[in-house]
């Protein structure tokens, strides 16, 4: 085992370090913490270790000063954990100067050790080392932090590119910071339609739709075997795969176990109820989906109400879709979603007094909230006066927040009885700032 360390330590060292497209997720790496990423598979997660190495290099380190371990390296199973300790003494015997200066060591998909989480608390408190793990659960991650890191960590999402990162990916980041107009403004908005439909997998970038279909739905069968049916020992999977077809195929839609359920039974699918939420939250584990729930201090009506699930990309939505088109507005509405999430935003949908829904209700620590209502054009009078009544019905409850209307093209600032209401396209939106 000693020899494939010191080989896969080897090999590191001697290859050229990927150059990626930068990511705007920002790694603390603050001095005493051990910074984690999680997200869900091929979002990126190894891509922005690569981001945090170059710029380690760029202030004046040397390579050697870097150890990266892929723990999906197939090399290194079964690896037990009692054995994890020989990597850093390989490094450190490969490299002895090593000893008297600070490191950084990257440790991709480590949740793959069990028993990986004392290995790590041992040579974060014994080592003049900055260490960075990646994994593929937040529940999983989350769980043996807090229970074996104890408040040793930083948590970092990566979810796939996000708009602005896809035009950077694609070489257009330049129109981002320039002066917008007519050219410019009719080029974003047709790279917004282009990433509705390809989505920010890094992978699916400039694929053809029928292979970028083909390679996210095996995504999603790698999750389903891999992430949850091996790590919950799920043997009944028949409902699973019409739960995550559901989902992935309803985008931005309110969920209901019962009916769910119903439907499977119908269908001769046997599968309980409290099955059923244990899938919602497997699969909100790794990321696959996430839910929204109403917005409301009480946690029975949190519970009794639906929730709505998103996907965490819209082309997963269009790559399980089940028919041959697709309700644009839901996708919109994903992107906000998606948005939202990404600035750390707690997330809820709000329902006034009378029954009128607004999609999004979002709160940070910093601002007042947001009330978001999300809808493809204003152009429709019926469309336009159920949008603003909703928002108004809620800004007049609430006396606080503000409140927008995301569309695709439409831009414009209203006043209403309850305050300005702005309308803004969904590509000004994902591209603000702050």
């Amino acid at each position: 085992m000693d020899t494939l360390f010191e080989q896969i330590i080897g090999d590191f060292q001697e290859r050229p370090l990927p150059l990626p497209t930068p990511r705007d997720a920002v790694l603390p790496m603050l001095p005493g913490k051990i910074d984690t990423l999680i997200g869900m598979r091929r979002t990126g997660k190894s891509w922005r270790l690569f981001q945090a190495m170059h710029d380690w290099l760029e202030s004046g380190q040397p390579k050697d000063s870097l150890l990266y371990i892929n723990f999906d390296d197939e090399r290194l199973h079964p690896l037990p954990a009692e054995r994890l300790h020989r990597i850093p003494e390989t490094y450190y015997r490969l490299f002895p100067d090593n000893k008297s200066r600070r490191c950084l060591l990257f440790f991709d998909e480590i949740q793959n050790i069990d028993g990986w989480e004392r290995f790590v608390r041992r040579l974060h408190d014994t080592e003049n080392v900055q260490i960075v793990l990646t994994g593929s659960s937040a529940k999983l991650l989350s769980r043996e932090i807090a229970t074996s890191l104890r408040g040793r960590s930083l948590s970092t999402e990566i979810f796939p590119f996000s708009f602005r990162e896809a035009l950077r990916h694609g070489g257009d980041d330049d129109i981002v910071g320039s002066a917008l107009g007519t050219k410019r403004r009719a080029v974003l908005a047709n790279r917004l339609r282009s990433y509705l439909e390809t989505g920010g997998f890094p992978e699916v970038q400039g694929v053809d739709r029928h292979h970028r279909v083909a390679i996210l739905q095996e995504y999603v069968d790698v999750v389903i075997l891999r992430d949850v049916v091996e790590r919950h020992g799920i043997g009944n999977i028949t409902p699973l795969r019409y739960l995550i077809r559901h989902l992935l195929g309803n985008p931005a839609c309110a969920f209901s176990v019962n009916r769910f359920y119903n439907d499977l039974k119908s269908q001769g699918i046997a599968c309980g109820k409290n099955t059923l939420h244990e899938y919602l939250a497997h699969l909100e584990d790794v990321y696959l989906v996430q839910g929204v729930a109403l917005d409301s201090p009480s946690l029975r009506q949190r519970q009794a109400n639906p929730r709505k699930f998103y996907p965490i990309d819209p082309a997963l939505a269009q790559a399980f879709r089940h028919d041959a088109g697709q309700d644009s507005g839901r996708l919109l509405e994903t992107l906000v979603f998606l948005d939202l999430r990404r600035r750390g935003m707690h997330i809820g949908y709000y329902r006034t007094e009378q029954g009128f829904e607004v999609d999004f209700i979002a709160r940070d620590h910093e601002s007042e909230p947001l009330l978001i209502q999300v809808c493809l054009d204003m152009a429709d009078a019926e469309t336009r006066r159920r949008e603003l009544r909703a928002l108004g019905a809620a800004c007049r409850e609430r006396q606080d927040g503000k409140a927008v209307v995301v569309t695709m093209d439409d831009e414009e600032r209203i006043e209403t009885a309850e305050g300005t209401i702005d309308v803004v396209p969904v590509w000004r939106w994902l591209l603000r700032q702050g």
